[in-house]
């Protein structure tokens, strides 16, 4: 497959500078783009790669627009990172799609599931009583969703997804514990995206709630009445406990952790592998990770990190003596 320069800013706009005709047969990184692919610069700290790069084209900003000159065609965009993630939907698009029914023949949609005729349901998917999947909406391999869920519009879910599975809910009794059941379902807005794997609990009694175009990557764990607000973003193998609420426009990076029951506002970006035990009511940078360090020195500095609560009551001791 191909695509001229010319069909690319005739299609999502910018400025080319070179040959309108010359063809593209793939995208690459800098580093490693060969004279028929095209590439970009988005950040930068690689711009040395810029003068070395054997791509065909590359897409960068006004401010790198001299340097691309230099070596060769370019097209140049505002956003460079954003116009080149428009060319792979491009991209993708251009392909030929493959023909096949709209639910294959190894899924099972119950009877009374709802499956919009523009969706598309794949191999050994389980769609449940009463769920409904919207227009547009594509259920990669073995997909489940469970009764009564609901997925919006131009959703992709991929494979290994699992919606509205029971959540965790147990009440002790005499040392055993007693299944609370979950009778709530998931509902989920349009324009999500589910990565492999992870998992989204159906709510106790209200829904577990996912808002209109958040992203969720591979192997998260989201818990029973959880909310997740419009536009989050969350890397893989993070794991957001029960009933917590998560604001709109975050980000919260991979293997973060999220107690239950906490809120967080909107526009708050958490590190990864960083452990959430508040609410965090204001927008901002949270970074919650004890630094890496060889083993010897780990451990000096835990143990003083352990007797950081007497060395506080020493000071105040000091201090009042000293006020005195």
């Amino acid at each position: 497959m191909q695509i001229r320069l010319g069909d690319i800013v005739d299609s999502l706009g910018g400025q080319l500078h070179g040959e309108r005709d010359k063809a593209v047969t793939g995208l690459a990184p800098l580093d490693s783009a060969g004279a028929e692919q095209l590439s970009f610069l988005s950040n930068p700290r690689y711009q040395s790669q810029l003068a070395s790069t054997q791509a065909g084209c590359v897409i960068v900003s006004p401010a790198m627009r001299d340097a691309a000159l230099a070596r060769g065609a370019a097209i140049v965009a505002d956003d460079p990172y954003l116009y080149f993630a428009r060319v792979t939907q491009l991209w993708k698009a251009r392909r030929a799609p493959v023909a096949g029914p709209a639910v294959h023949p190894s899924a099972v949609v119950d009877p009374e599931a709802v499956v919009d005729p523009g969706a598309r349901i794949g191999p050994l998917c389980v769609v449940e009583r009463g769920a409904r999947i919207g227009a547009g909406t594509v259920l990669k391999s073995r997909v489940s969703v469970g009764e009564d869920c609901v997925i919006g519009a131009r959703c992709i879910l991929h494979p290994g997804v699992v919606i509205g599975a029971d959540g965790f809910g147990f009440a002790p009794r005499q040392g055993e514990w007693e299944k609370i059941e979950q009778l709530g379902a998931v509902r989920i807005g349009d324009d999500v995206e589910i990565g492999a794997n992870t998992c989204i609990d159906r709510g106790a009694l209200a829904d577990t709630v996912i808002e209109d175009g958040v992203k969720l990557d591979n192997l998260i764990q989201v818990g029973h009445n959880v909310r997740i607000g419009r536009h989050t973003a969350i890397a893989g193998c993070a794991g957001i406990a029960g009933s917590a609420t998560i604001g709109a426009y975050c980000t919260i990076g991979g293997s973060a952790g999220i107690l239950g029951h906490l809120t967080i506002a909107d526009r708050v970006n958490i590190s990864s592998f960083s452990l959430v035990t508040r609410s965090i009511l204001k927008p901002g940078h949270y970074t919650g990770v004890f630094p890496i360090d060889e083993n010897a020195a780990w451990e000096k500095n835990a143990a003083s990190l352990k007797q950081l609560h007497s060395l506080r009551d020493r000071v105040r001791a000091l201090e009042k003596i000293e006020k005195k």
